[in-house]
């Protein structure tokens, strides 16, 4: 049997979770971003381990009804925020019959709210109203944002201002200290007629970059899964912990003849008798095809753990590794990205960022989900 698998780790989510309530002021509110199936990390083992949020923030109608169906089964009441919005008005209807809190980002959205307007008492009355401080992708600009501003309060409407940073990986990066200034000025503006307004500003980047400026809200994302959030400290350094591993083993070992190459396109050859491993996992399955310099974690007979070279090109279904020297047997464990190697260092030596190879992964893996964290042996 093919044994490429994905561990989700509940505990780590946990953690990563108090680490970030750490940051925050008493007041602050965390919103748990679970979209794309909670970065790849699936809804299911994810939302209960983020019970302790203080709601859910996904992009899409079904994604809420996913989230709502976890929350349903185990009889718990969060917020859900649609943080793209209804995309249409049967949408924003849907939204409003279960409650889901919806970002408004245009004046179509702005119209299904003035026109179709939930209880006072729900959840969906408050707004998070969306505007562009230099993001330049959602949201209303300078001069719409009071006036939509407005047409909600006056409307009965609660609002959460909200806005996204460009650049907060790079906390010294000048578009960061623009959008601060924006956000604060239009914030003071709005809440000179809605004082009750809340403001949210925070990625994951923001709360780990721009403590000063968590206001009632943040929203985290690539820290609760584990991975980097800003540019110069790695997870470990924040004391976030993976929760993914992505592993899979070795199907096959070979003792190669000085010269001989492997792999499509034969880019590693073997200058002396080596002995090489195939290991069974390839892009099929969602490890990039691209990576240059990759290593992974092998178990050797002992159960010993070894970093060892990725050797050839990624193809569909496996790839090799170097292991000569070591003791190594076929079924052996190797691990992708987890612990160590972990996926951030993966994602550098594919040209890319965590966040797709989370999402990247295919179904062809099966998914299991362990309450332990394994331990770290590497030699």
């Amino acid at each position: 049997m093919r044994t490429t698998s994905i561990t989700i780790h509940p505990d780590a989510l946990m953690h990563n979770l108090k680490v970030i309530k750490k940051k925050l002021n008493p007041n602050t509110k965390v919103l748990a971003m679970v979209k794309a199936d909670a970065y790849g990390h699936g809804i299911d083992a994810t939302v209960p381990a983020l019970i302790h949020a203080d709601g859910f923030g996904v992009a899409c109608l079904s994604e809420a009804m996913a989230v709502k169906q976890v929350l349903d089964s185990r009889n718990v009441k969060k917020p859900i925020v649609l943080i793209e919005g209804a995309f249409s008005l049967d949408e924003w209807k849907v939204a409003v019959e279960h409650d889901f809190g919806c970002l408004i980002h245009h004046q179509n959205q702005l119209a299904w709210a003035l026109a179709h307007q939930p209880k006072q008492d729900q959840c969906c009355h408050t707004i998070w109203l969306k505007y562009n401080t230099g993001m330049s992708r959602l949201g209303f600009n300078d001069d719409q944002i009071i006036l939509a501003a407005k047409s909600l309060t006056d409307a009965g409407y609660r609002l959460i201002l909200t806005s996204h940073f460009a650049c907060a990986d790079d906390k010294t990066h000048p578009l960061n200290a623009l959008q601060i200034s924006k956000f604060d000025q239009a914030l003071a503006r709005i809440r000179a007629f809605a004082p009750d307004t809340l403001g949210s500003l925070c990625n994951s980047a923001g709360i780990f970059n721009f403590k000063d400026h968590h206001h009632d809200w943040v929203r985290a994302g690539i820290a609760l899964y584990g991975s980097k959030p800003v540019a110069d400290q790695s997870a470990k350094a924040l004391n976030l912990m993976p929760a993914m591993t992505l592993s899979a083993q070795v199907m096959a070992i070979h003792t190669l003849a000085a010269g001989d190459s492997i792999g499509y396109s034969a880019l590693w050859a073997a200058q002396k008798p080596h002995k090489i491993a195939v290991v069974s996992i390839g892009y099929g399955d969602g490890y990039p095809r691209v990576v240059m310099g990759a290593k992974v974690s092998v178990s050797d007979t002992l159960g010993n753990r070894h970093l060892c070279d990725i050797i050839g090109r990624v193809a569909m279904d496996m790839f090799m590794i170097d292991i000569d020297g070591l003791d190594i047997a076929i079924d052996a464990p190797v691990v992708l990205w987890g612990d160590s190697p972990t996926i951030d260092e993966v994602a550098l030596c594919a040209g890319t960022i965590g966040y797709e190879l989370m999402c990247r992964l295919t179904t062809r893996p099966k998914r299991c989900i362990m309450d332990a964290y394994p331990p770290n042996k590497e030699s």
